[in-house]
């Protein structure tokens, strides 16, 4: 591995090897080239920072710092953020094969989410209880948990760590990470930042490795108080398991196939921008990707000759390079699999429009054309399987109810989007469909005081808003006996 570049675990506020010297290589998509050493943990490795984690929480500086305090670090953190997005950005690039010019923004923008929970961190209150007996005052307080077990995927990684991390510390609670093993870079990166910041060792602590042992030994720790994960069914199931160990709270954001619905009255300029947003933004690779397209049948035809022809007009390459539009996908499995998947769409009778297939690119990167497919029955595979890719689906409608029960008839509901300039349908569908999050008129918007997440096999639990802090944290009811009388005899009753 001579010649990459070489990360460490960063635990305890220390940066370390695996404890067994055992390291893998991490590939840059749009070169398929190895360029970084990546250490990969142990159970042990996981266990000493778990510990070190339960240390900080329960004693010394982090254990006893005021909210205020707490809020001191995180814009520290923030401001750091905002200072190095290019570099960041870089590092996600080069790692994961979004766009720069997407990666730079999305560093500088999570400041935002640390300097909005900064603010929140001496706003989490309790409450005085109008208590149904005499002489008693009665109050909840809002204690943070312990060890927060924070699992993300190697998809926009700073910015789903952040909608965990943030509030987790601002509640007081402490941070082990396990990064993606297909993109690590970015948040051991983060970590640099996290100890620039000052935070006392063990608060904040990034772990790297496969689900076994990495995962299923950080998720079953018994220290460990909650879990937040976000990534595939498949290993969500694997952690609700593993939390049988340790009674940890769980929540969960497991992406989804999430529909866009264009009626006949919408901006047609405004939808397919916003469409093209939703399924080729981040080359597909978004858990909100709008990849369930339906056309109100009038003006289907009219819109999908915007939309083929924007969609070729797409220009692949390079994501470093500011003129490129569309970068590759992050990993192998998934450009085969997305091969397979569209191919088995058309055996069904799907009309591929535009796309299915890899580019002619020079070099070995792992790029995908931006595809659409039309689809003649709901019932087709590609339609509700999550591709995680720039493929599109798209169906007909011609009537409001039967759009939002075809919009409902998947297993997944995370988001979803809506066209139209009539501003009761808007508010009438939005209110039916299944889905944590509806866009109106817009897609892919994010924020810091906006609550984020999903139902059904899209996950449960939400991350952002004033709520995630409160998630970071438990009630305890407290008891006061105001009266200077001595207690009753207890086997008196009166």
């Amino acid at each position: 591995m001579s010649g990459l570049k070489r990360y460490q675990m960063f635990i305890d506020g220390q940066w370390v090897d695996a404890s067994d010297g055992r390291s893998f290589e991490s590939h840059n998509p749009a070169t398929g080239e190895a360029w970084a050493e990546i250490p990969e943990a142990t159970a042990g490795d996981v266990d000493r920072a778990v510990a070190a984690a339960h240390r900080a929480f329960t004693d010394g500086e982090w254990a006893n710092a005021l909210p205020t305090a707490r809020g001191r670090y995180l814009r520290r953190l923030a401001d750091l953020l905002a200072d190095r997005s290019e570099e960041l950005g870089r590092i996600e690039t080069v790692d994961t094969g979004k766009m720069l010019k997407e990666t730079r923004w999305q560093a500088k923008y999570i400041a935002e989410f640390f300097q909005f929970h900064a603010g929140a961190a001496d706003k989490v209150v309790g409450h005085t209880l109008p208590i149904d007996k005499p002489d008693m005052w009665a109050m909840t307080m809002r204690e943070p948990l312990g060890v927060i077990a924070a699992v993300v995927p190697w998809n926009s990684q700073l910015f789903l760590s952040a909608v965990k991390i943030a509030p987790a510390l601002a509640a007081g609670n402490t941070v082990v990470l396990k990064a993606s093993e297909f993109a690590s870079a970015p948040m051991l990166e983060f970590a640099k930042l996290v100890e620039e910041a000052g935070f006392p060792p063990g608060v904040f602590n990034v772990v790297i490795g496969h689900g076994e042992p990495c995962g299923r030994t950080l998720t079953s720790h018994p220290l460990v108080a909650r879990i937040s994960f976000t990534g595939g069914p498949g290993s969500a199931r694997h952690i609700i398991h593993n939390s049988a160990e340790n009674f940890a709270q769980v929540s969960l954001e497991l992406g989804g196939k999430s529909p866009f619905i264009v009626f006949d009255d919408a901006d047609l300029e405004s939808a397919v921008n916003g469409s093209i947003a939703g399924i080729f933004g981040a080359s597909g690779q978004s858990c909100v990707a709008g990849s369930r397209l339906y056309l109100h049948d009038k003006i289907a035809d009219q819109f999908l000759a915007m939309m083929v022809s924007r969609a070729r007009q797409i220009r692949i390459g390079d994501p470093m390079l500011e003129d490129t539009q569309m970068g590759p996908l992050a990993t192998t499995g998934q450009l085969t699999r997305i091969e397979k998947e569209v191919a088995f769409a058309q055996e069904e009778g799907g009309k591929l429009l535009t796309g299915g297939s890899r580019p002619a690119m020079p070099g070995r990167g792992w790029f995908y054309e931006p595809t659409i497919i039309e689809c003649h029955d709901q019932n087709m595979r590609i339609v509700d399987t999550e591709l995680f890719g720039p493929v599109l689906s798209v169906l007909r409608f011609k009537q409001e109810d039967e759009v939002v029960k075809l919009s409902n008839a998947s297993r997944h509901g995370l988001a979803a989007g809506v066209f139209t300039r009539d501003g009761a349908r808007s508010l009438r569908v939005a209110k039916k469909l299944r889905a944590g999050i509806v866009w109106v008129n817009t897609y892919r918007v994010v924020s810091p005081i906006a609550e984020f997440g999903g139902f059904k096999d899209s996950g449960y639990g939400r991350e952002g808003g004033m709520q995630a802090i409160y998630d970071y944290t438990r009630p305890k009811t407290v008891w006061i006996n105001t009266s200077d009388q001595p207690l009753s005899n207890p086997f008196v009753m009166r």
